[in-house]
């Protein structure tokens, strides 16, 4: 695993998705690691759509998305989140006073609050294609700071759960024919 924390991946059931996984769609999608990474990402919009996953989200994400100076990229990032009915946080003291003690630590301040906000919803992975965050999630996953959400890249962790359902198919159904 790459940007650690929590859990059998095959119980997965909440994702808080960060705002740059929405705006990954409109990146120049000529980068290869920028194609894969929205195939993925449309991928796991897709389960949430047919009610596969559960998306967690909150009031930090619509304010940063407000922020997006681009009313173009605004409109069409808010186009992808009609797509499903999230789980949605909304801020309190409690989770600001966590996103202040995870800036702290290093994490962006909008960061930190989705964190905090995807750890009340209790998340079981907060998607990101912020290699800054995913490293710093790393570090703290297996310091004292007990981040009680695993911070991964869309792209590795998706394929993490192929790779897991392909391995388990194969299991069920070797053990089928024995």
């Amino acid at each position: 695993m790459d940007c650690a924390l929590k859990g059998n991946n095959l119980d997965i059931k909440k994702i808080y998705l960060d705002v740059c996984c929405f705006n990954r769609p409109f990146d120049d999608q000529t980068q290869e690691r920028i194609k894969l990474e929205t195939e993925a990402i449309l991928l796991i919009l897709k389960r949430f759509e047919l009610g596969q996953w559960q998306w967690v989200s909150s009031e930090t994400m619509d304010f940063e998305i407000d922020q997006t100076p681009s009313v173009e990229r605004r409109n069409r990032i808010n186009s992808l989140m009609v797509l499903s009915k999230p789980h949605f946080i909304l801020l309190d003291n409690k989770l600001i006073e966590r996103g202040s003690e995870l800036e702290k630590k290093g994490f962006d301040a909008y960061d930190a609050l989705h964190i905090a906000c995807a750890e009340h919803g209790q998340a079981d992975v907060f998607l990101t294609t912020d290699d800054k965050m995913c490293r710093l999630g790393k570090r703290y996953s297996k310091s004292l700071m007990n981040l009680n959400v695993r911070i991964e890249n869309p792209l590795k962790w998706f394929q993490e759960i192929i790779d897991e359902l392909t391995n388990n198919d194969i299991r069920t159904n070797s053990s089928k024919g024995n």
